[in-house]
């Protein structure tokens, strides 16, 4: 079981549930320190204090907020629990919506709400239940780490999960990266659906999906731990220009089918139709000739 980070309570109306908070994920990543190339003494970072110029243990360490210069009040880790306000110990539930209603962007960190005590099995289980049959999530508001926070509480499972969310105003207006405004045709979208259909999966599971820089990288930690060389890196494919759009998605879709083991020269893409010259303007042409060589003769 992941260690406790925070413990608590899930305020819902006039239903409170105990509960502690785990972390829902883990780092799988490698970790490097910092060291002295010469001697490979091991870098740290050491805590002086300005005024005494010496190094500062742990213990005497404090928040501190400077309100004017050289003017500042220490804030204690008692303190910052104790603040006046509801969430800085439960989770209380605001408000329940759609999962789709909610932008991704504002979808963080997730944790694992475990009940805390045979106390808060029965409240748990009936969120729990509420929440699948209601196919909705809850948005609520907690305060940690020295800030009030807004969360969404999902199910994973039989778990209840809360995420971090960004608040409305931490969000970037999109116009601000001043998205193109090209002409795409309707032959250029269809092709590219159908590469979106061709590369279409039910799940994420797969060898595409795995962390390969990790594995990269260890590989090179082992061959200089063993005194090997190291491995030899692939030459990195040179993106081309895209002088046809068609012609590359068309390529796209045979690689995508190739690599699923299809026939890569069954599907074709959509192609642009010639514009044929109406029937009606030339049948009117062929009777513009053979009323006036009617005139011709009459005359």
């Amino acid at each position: 079981m992941p260690r406790t980070i925070w413990s608590g309570a899930i305020s819902f109306g006039l239903v409170t549930i105990p509960i502690r908070v785990a972390s829902a994920t883990e780092n799988h990543s490698i970790q490097f320190h910092q060291y002295h190339l010469e001697d490979m003494g091991r870098v740290r970072v050491r805590k002086i204090c300005d005024l005494e110029d010496r190094e500062i243990p742990q213990s005497e360490i404090g928040k501190g907020y400077e309100y004017a210069k050289d003017q500042v009040v220490a804030i204690s880790d008692a303190e910052l629990q104790d603040l006046p306000l509801p969430t800085a110990k439960a989770i209380e539930i605001q408000a329940f919506v759609p999962l789709e209603s909610i932008d991704p962007i504002r979808i963080a960190e997730g944790y694992y709400l475990v009940p805390d005590g045979q106390v808060a099995a029965k409240p748990y289980k009936l969120l729990r239940q509420a929440l699948a049959r209601s196919s909705k999530v809850a948005i609520a508001k907690y305060a940690w780490s020295g800030r009030e926070r807004l969360g969404l509480l999902r199910l994973r499972d039989d778990a209840i999960v809360l995420h971090a969310m960004r608040w409305p105003d931490e969000v970037r207006d999109p116009a601000a990266v001043d998205p193109p405004h090209e002409e795409i045709s309707e032959e250029e979208i269809e092709g590219a659906l159908a590469l979106i259909d061709r590369m279409t999966q039910d799940d994420l599971e797969g060898s595409e999906f795995t962390d390969t820089y990790t594995d990269a990288l260890a590989k090179i930690i082992e061959a200089k731990r063993e005194e090997k060389p190291l491995p030899e890196a692939p030459e990195p494919e040179q993106p081309g220009k895209v002088l046809d759009l068609m012609a590359a998605l068309n390529e796209s879709v045979q690689q995508a089918k190739a690599s699923r083991g299809e026939d890569a020269d069954v599907h074709e893409m959509p192609k642009k139709t010639a514009k044929k010259q109406p029937a009606k303007k030339t049948a009117a042409k062929k009777a513009t000739k053979k009323t006036t060589a009617r005139r011709s003769r009459s005359a």
